[in-house]
């Protein structure tokens, strides 16, 4: 049987897009939702990062983003830091952890109708990173979570012979 599709982040999915409202800290300034942060993160400038942090909406720092003094290496890490604010934001609210959680095998594909085929798909055809990025995030949630449940049954174990002798 394949695994179950979850092609879009609206409804009830909302909550998997950068825009979904979920503040996070990055390099010491709050944003209001990863979209910012991430916009922000193509510049050194401070200024130009606390004018997207105050932006209205994602979609207003995405416009903002646009016209930043794009630092030097973005290309070569723009994945990684998605990675690390997309690894925040589910770090940071537990709630959204859990909703993470719950889409279990879902392959995550961040469909699209407006062309973006690198951080997802437009009529089948893409990178898709940020699903990517999203299904690697929550298995590591998973393995993490597996590896306390381990660790707590070995020590209450531990616990349980050490009383005995």
């Amino acid at each position: 049987m394949l695994n179950p599709t979850i092609d879009n982040f609206t409804g009830e999915y909302r909550f998997l897009s950068n825009f979904y409202p979920s503040q996070i800290r990055y390099e010491g300034i709050t944003f209001a939702a990863v979209e910012h942060a991430f916009q922000a993160a193509k510049t050194h400038e401070r200024s130009e990062r606390l004018r997207i942090a105050s932006s209205r909406s994602p979609g207003a720092a995405k416009g903002l983003g646009r016209q930043v003094k794009l630092r030097k290496d973005w290309e070569s890490v723009k994945v990684e830091i998605m990675r690390q604010l997309v690894e925040k934001k589910f770090t940071v609210h537990q709630d959204l952890r859990n909703r993470l959680l719950a889409t279990n095998d879902a392959e995550l594909i961040e469909g699209n109708t407006w062309n973006d085929c690198f951080w997802g798909m437009c009529n089948g055809r893409g990178k898709n990173h940020l699903g990517r990025i999203l299904m690697d995030i929550r298995t590591g949630f998973l393995v993490r979570s597996q590896d306390r449940t381990l660790r707590s049954r070995i020590q209450r174990k531990h616990v349980a012979q050490s009383r005995k002798g």
